[in-house]
């Protein structure tokens, strides 16, 4: 559909709008001027749009459209330089196998599919996954045992490349008897000597913390509760009766159990990518972006701040696997915690 436009009108028009000129970008590009003049009006004729306004001093300024080509055009030739990294590690044979971790809050799902990418880009290429926390996997990747993995935020460290793939909100799971299962949503405040199961501190102490923050913004306490090592048990202390807990938005499958949205907040769950970003599998970036494209919608919904946690899903969320969350905080009004 596009077979004129080339690599290279990208890199040429890129410096040109970079450096606001035609002269400029020649002398960067070891160009003739009036080469890039050519390829610059007939790339705009072609797509029919204006990338640039020259000015009475000879300089160029950017449009509206040229501005968005700049971030795009360093997008497509960053996405070329690692298609042919990751053709020439397979080449040379450097990709036979690769370890995916996942901790244990994930959607089981997101992983089945992070690890199917990659399996569809290189067939030949065993996948060994690992599972534990997220502390100890952040740690199994810097020290190499594990190539990449996919974790429940929050987590910092200046080693680790970190890419949030997918956020989804965090709601109180409750049994289908409990009064409260009968409002559209729930009040933080209410939720006050109410939540009595949690997720066991040592298993993230980071997304502990946090919680409490949150919690503690709203005015909620804290006091004797269950604590859960996994989802399952999360779940099961909620259908005996120990209390209500906050789990990720359809991962409840429990058909005793419900969750309802809290109003007022917009507290998401934040699932990433990590791996080093000195030593990694040349096939990650490749399948990462293909991963956070396929849930680009969700995350831009959070980002945009147009969810509503006071309106109820229009329909049940559909069932998903065993495995859920940490937390990361999102509101309308400010930036997450991460």
């Amino acid at each position: 559909m596009y077979d004129w436009a080339e690599f290279r009108h990208f890199r040429y028009l890129l410096a040109i709008l970079e450096k606001q000129g035609f002269r400029l970008a020649a002398e960067e590009l070891n160009a003739s001027q009036p080469n890039l003049t050519v390829q610059a009006r007939q790339f705009q004729e072609n797509a029919s749009i204006r990338l640039f306004r020259r000015l009475r001093n000879g300089r160029i300024r950017p449009t509206e459209t040229g501005i968005a080509f700049i971030a795009l055009a360093k997008f497509l030739l960053t996405m070329r330089n690692e298609v042919v990294d990751v053709l020439q590690a397979i080449e040379r044979g450097e990709i036979r196998s690769i370890q995916l971790g996942c901790s244990p809050w994930v959607d089981a799902a997101l992983f089945r599919e992070l690890c199917a990418l990659h399996k569809e880009m290189l067939p030949s290429c065993a996948i060994h996954p690992t599972h534990d926390d997220t502390s100890q996997l952040a740690e199994d990747v810097l020290t190499g045992i594990v190539d990449a993995a996919i974790v429940t935020l929050p987590l910092e460290n200046p080693e680790l490349h970190l890419e949030v793939i997918r956020q989804d909100r965090l709601v109180v799971c409750l049994r289908t008897d409990d009064p409260l299962a009968q409002k559209a949503s729930i009040r933080a405040a209410e939720l006050d000597g109410r939540l009595r199961v949690l997720y066991h501190p040592r298993r993230h102490p980071d997304a502990h913390d946090r919680l409490m923050q949150m919690l503690a913004e709203q005015g909620v306490n804290i006091y004797e509760h269950s604590r859960a090592s996994n989802p399952f048990e999360l779940q099961m202390l909620v259908r005996e009766g120990h209390g209500v807990a906050l789990v990720r938005e359809g991962s409840v499958t429990d058909s005793e159990l419900t969750t309802r949205p809290i109003a007022g907040v917009s507290w998401t769950v934040d699932t990433a990518v990590i791996y080093r970003k000195d030593r990694y599998p040349k096939t990650l970036p490749i399948v990462m972006k293909s991963l956070k494209r396929r849930h680009a919608l969700n995350a831009e919904a959070f980002h945009r701040g147009e969810f509503d946690s006071s309106v109820p899903p229009k329909r049940p969320p559909k069932p998903a696997s065993s495995s859920e969350f940490t937390y990361g905080s999102h509101r309308k009004s400010q930036a997450n915690m991460r």
